[in-house]
């Protein structure tokens, strides 16, 4: 016997299976897609009946047209901001009349809406009066948008040295504080155009007061497990104003998952009012079908919250119609990997994509499921065995033969 058939039997066992295709018989769940508009970009919303069926990554999703696929790209509506500083040249600094004024050199920046200045101060208001001029030393210029500075930290409650202004492109502007600052405490300045794209989210879970104890308020949020939470709401009643409060968030093992501020400032200093909100907790894409938020009060009142809202980033499919009017979305193979398309890499959103409407949720009648496509090796373990054990006994087999005949050799 030859070891041969038994070596090459492990070997095939062994071997690893090809990634899996689509086919539609593979897909548990299927939904219409009724097309907006057949002449140009359209896009779908990944919704809750989407999550709890596809992959928790999504990619078993794949959109049909009459058993053909159409090629999309699956985007987060993140938003953000884009910005490169620049530093700006202080010149003239000094004191005119009580108030510190100074021209700001821009260089070659060619377009820009915000100046970001470094000031060694604390616990004032002041506002900030800026003219966009052409050359250096001129007259009165061009008035821009006036800006509020502050900081409170005797307060707690945060600070701001940004100006913002329309969009500009005057090579110097001169800038004038109002009663609060002095020119020694002006460090420096930088310039900056800010480009900012706007999330969009979508609403999940609900949630509610659940207890209220001496120093926190406690909030109970019931979710859908599988879709992805990336931020808190909380909208506090509006008689509510100069607070500050820490917020934690845990999820149903009472892992802290994430924490932030909450507050609303609302000051008048010198006959100027300081106005600023921050009311969202962002998290890391949980998953969790029960949250807990803790609102530390330390000895201050509870706040009063008119709505808390979990809320989920939007994720669309975009694709092109090609003049088609309906196309069917399949979900629900969890073996199943990401498309790879040509048209993802050269995809880009159309800001006048419509959006195509989606039907209800259905079991796909024609599904029977992957074959068994596990290794050779895990659906027939005992032949496995078998045939390593009858390798293994070859092997001796030769081994004791060879041993039998050094022996006969040697006498």
């Amino acid at each position: 016997m030859k070891p041969l058939p038994a070596t090459l039997l492990i070997t095939l066992a062994l071997a690893s299976p090809a990634d899996p295709e689509p086919a539609l018989s593979y897909f548990t769940n299927l939904r219409d897609v009724t097309i907006a508009a057949a002449d140009r970009q359209n896009y779908i919303i990944v919704d809750e009946d989407i999550w709890n069926h596809a992959r928790p990554d999504l990619a078993d999703l794949r959109l049909y047209d009459n058993g053909t696929q159409v090629p999309f790209v699956l985007a987060e509506q993140r938003g953000g901001t884009s910005s490169e500083e620049r530093p700006a040249k202080i010149l003239n600094l000094g004191a005119v009349g009580g108030h510190t004024e100074f021209d700001l050199d821009i260089g070659e920046i060619a377009e820009y809406d915000r100046i970001r200045l470094q000031l060694d101060a604390k616990d004032f208001v002041a506002t900030a009066s800026v003219e966009g001029r052409s050359t250096l030393g001129q007259g009165p210029g061009t008035t821009l948008w006036p800006s509020t500075l502050y900081d409170f930290s005797r307060e707690n409650l945060g600070s701001n040295s940004v100006l913002k202004l329309p969009a500009s492109s005057f090579r110097y502007l001169h800038v004038r504080l109002s009663h609060g600052i002095r020119p020694e405490q002006v460090k420096g300045a930088a310039i900056y155009n800010l480009q900012e794209k706007k999330a969009a989210w979508t609403a999940v879970g609900t949630c509610r007061v659940s207890e209220q104890k001496k120093h926190s308020t406690i909030i109970s949020c019931d979710m859908a497990a599988r879709v992805p939470l990336d931020r808190i709401v909380f909208q506090v009643t509006s008689s509510q104003v100069n607070f500050r409060r820490t917020v934690s968030v845990a999820d149903e093992q009472d892992r802290q998952v994430a924490r932030g501020d909450i507050s609303r400032i609302k000051i008048n200093r010198a006959g100027t009012t300081v106005v600023s909100e921050s009311s969202v907790v962002n998290l890391p894409d949980v998953h969790s079908d029960r949250i807990t938020i803790m609102v530390d009060n330390g000895d201050d009142p509870p706040l009063t919250f008119d709505a808390i809202q979990p809320q989920s980033l939007e994720r669309r499919l975009y694709f092109e119609p090609q003049g088609k009017n309906s196309l069917k979305l399949y979900y629900g193979d969890e073996k199943l990997t990401a498309p790879v398309y040509d048209y993802a890499k050269f995809f880009k959103a159309d800001p006048a994509a419509a959006q195509a409407q989606l039907g209800p949720g259905t079991h796909n009648l024609a599904y029977t499921g992957r074959p068994d496509d596990r290794p050779w090796s895990e659906r027939h373990k005992a032949i496995l065995w078998l045939a390593m054990l009858l390798a293994v006994a070859v092997l001796a087999v030769f081994a004791i033969r060879g041993l039998q005949a050094g022996t006969q050799a040697g006498s």
